[in-house]
């Protein structure tokens, strides 16, 4: 039960901390700077895409190395 009551104050912590933060988006978005977020991000998950692809290249190249 006191886990319980722990996890229920920890989780609620987080999400008003969550609610807290959404000023900082207007104001980045004020100037001009959250298109900088957002292509930095876009351009790291692109990075991740491109990596877990060509590892999977890779990967499927052994593969059929290995039943020849």
């Amino acid at each position: 039960m006191r886990k319980l009551i722990l996890s229920t104050i920890i989780l609620i912590s987080c999400i008003t901390n969550v609610f807290c933060q959404a000023p900082n988006a207007d104001f980045l978005h004020s100037i001009g700077k959250i298109y900088v977020v957002v292509a930095v991000i876009a351009a790291s998950f692109i990075g991740i895409i491109l990596y877990l692809v060509s590892l999977d290249k890779k990967l499927t190249k052994l593969e059929n190395q290995i039943k020849k």
